[in-house]
């Protein structure tokens, strides 16, 4: 399996949701919505999720091992940054 495009959909300077991304395996399976989060402990990946009952998130599509999870969080974080220190404003939301 492999990450064959990362897309940045939108950047956020403030708050605690930093960008919102979608990623395309092997050129033919997408996920969409994936959310780089600024936590007490630095950036982290949330998986897409939906809400379950009134407080409780459940993720849609999640990685089965801390291997995957890596190559996905390590990919998204690379795009992340040079989204982040580009010139333009092209992926900022307004």
């Amino acid at each position: 399996m492999n990450i064959t495009d990362v897309r940045i959909r939108k950047l956020r300077e403030d708050g605690k949701m930093k960008a919102v991304v979608s990623l395309t395996f092997d050129d033919a399976f997408v996920v969409h919505d994936i959310k780089v989060i600024e936590g007490q402990n630095g950036l982290f990946v949330a998986m897409p999720s939906r809400k379950v009952g009134e407080a409780d998130y459940r993720d849609i599509a999640h990685p089965i091992n801390q291997e995957t999870r890596t190559m996905i969080q390590d990919i998204i974080f690379e795009e992340y940054e040079k989204a982040k220190n580009s010139t333009g404003d092209e992926f900022f939301e307004e």
